[in-house]
């Protein structure tokens, strides 16, 4: 299930727990982020990227035609994925992007987490949601220890999604609770 939870950033004090879709939509929509649910696919578990891609073509091309974005592709982890760890550490410390960073979770779930004006805002996606974190967006991401999802990602440019990482610690003192 979806959840948001809204935290003071220098308190650390909760602000907001949700896992209502609308609610989420709202609060993030707040400080730009757009959130929403599609319907899913109904495809094998681990279904190759091509066919992840077929099902979704019309939400991607409505989707692509409205953002102006290039591309979309699929990336598929799982907990047996050699490369897990080190890909899991890539996106761990806060960082940005030079462009907006769009993913739709066709399976699993994982954490964008945003800094934004004071308060620190844990998204936790699930099959179904969609969640496109504009360009320059304070924000890490965690799908924990034992990742399994498959995403796509839609992008204008491949180098955009290229993460700046800020310096701060804000990761360490707002470590993700996946699941």
């Amino acid at each position: 299930m979806s959840r948001l939870t809204i935290w003071d950033a220098a308190t650390q004090a909760e602000i907001l727990t949700t896992d209502a879709p609308e609610a989420i939509a709202t609060a993030l929509g707040e400080i730009g982020v757009r959130f929403e649910r599609w319907p899913v696919a109904p495809l094998p578990k681990g279904a190759p990227a091509e066919a992840v891609l077929a099902a979704y073509k019309p939400h991607l091309d409505a989707f692509l035609a409205e953002t102006a974005a290039g591309t979309a592709d699929v990336i598929q982890l799982t907990p047996e994925h050699p490369m897990k760890d080190a890909l899991r550490q890539k996106f761990l410390s806060e960082h940005t992007h030079t462009e907006d960073e769009v993913r739709f979770f066709h399976e699993g779930a994982g954490n964008f987490v945003l800094h934004v004006n004071g308060r620190v805002y844990d998204a936790h996606c699930t099959q179904g949601d969609l969640i496109s974190v504009p360009a320059n967006t304070h924000h890490w991401f965690d799908s924990g220890e034992a990742p399994d999802f498959t995403v796509l990602r839609v992008f204008s440019d491949t180098t955009g999604w290229t993460p700046h990482y800020t310096g701060t610690d804000m990761a360490v003192k707002f470590p993700v609770v996946v699941g």
